[in-house]
């Protein structure tokens, strides 16, 4: 499973807008320059994981939280407590977008806001009990909807998928260049 929720492997500068991080990140120099049969991998690939993630994404609306609650929620649970920085840079907000998504997660009761000890102007985002279940049982949800698709599937087609899964994963982990 997937849960490193990591800062971008070039350097985010703040104020910097979407479009210059985008050509920051298309500058780095890949190892094998990409082949047009890659190239169409890539696209079904994303094309997928975007479809396949909205698929997941339907059953929870029965946690009675919105995605980006669900999602920094999700780096709080797995990724730890988090100052209002980092967390907004790993789902990748503004520092005021996550605030405010922070204080609706602290009015449901699913995160705690603590001061930092050495730095008064620094806040620390944890998850509550309440959050990590409410975070869990969305997950749940999630995966036997996908386990409910699969299960459809011949056992060879889940099989093929499994190894798929195995090397994207292995595939992501790789260290950045």
């Amino acid at each position: 499973m997937l849960t490193n929720y990591s800062v971008p492997a070039f350097p985010v500068k703040k104020n910097v807008s979407n479009a210059k991080l985008y050509r920051m990140a298309r500058s780095r120099k890949s190892p094998q320059p990409a082949t047009p049969g890659r190239f169409e991998v890539a696209g079904r690939l994303h094309s997928a994981a975007i479809h396949l993630l909205r698929h997941a994404a339907q059953p929870d609306v029965l946690s009675g939280q919105g995605p980006a609650r669900l999602s920094a929620l999700s780096v709080l649970v797995f990724g730890g407590a988090k100052t209002l920085g980092e967390l907004a840079a790993a789902e990748r907000v503004k520092p005021p977008t996550m605030s405010r998504i922070v204080a609706g997660l602290k009015r449901s009761g699913l995160a705690r806001i603590e001061r930092d000890g050495h730095d008064a102007r620094k806040i620390w985002i944890g998850v509550t009990p309440k959050g990590e279940r409410v975070l869990q049982q969305a997950r749940r949800r999630r995966i036997r909807a996908l386990a409910e698709t699969l299960n459809a599937l011949p056992a060879a087609e889940s099989e093929t998928l499994s190894k798929a899964a195995d090397i994207i994963e292995r595939m992501l982990r790789r260290p950045a260049d």
